[in-house]
């Protein structure tokens, strides 16, 4: 699976807020999840790479950041 590399680098810069939000009384990190997010996009958002937790962390976390707020055309 590849990701929207725009998508990403406008959640983890600015929309990191909304991360902090999701993670909340979860037992995650913020800076855990940005740290995967950072990966991806060291990585041209290759979903291959990641390890089964790392993978985990996207899904649960980045994945519905993503999917919930598309970014528009000259944002």
């Amino acid at each position: 699976m590849k990701v929207d590399l725009a998508l990403l680098n406008n959640l983890l810069s600015k929309r990191s807020d909304e991360i902090e939000q999701s993670v909340a009384g979860t037992g995650y990190l913020a800076r855990t999840v940005i740290g995967v997010g950072t990966f991806l996009l060291d990585n041209e958002g290759d979903t291959d790479l990641l390890t089964s937790k790392q993978l985990a962390t996207f899904e649960k976390f980045l994945e519905p950041l993503l999917e919930s707020r598309p970014i528009r055309p000259g944002k």
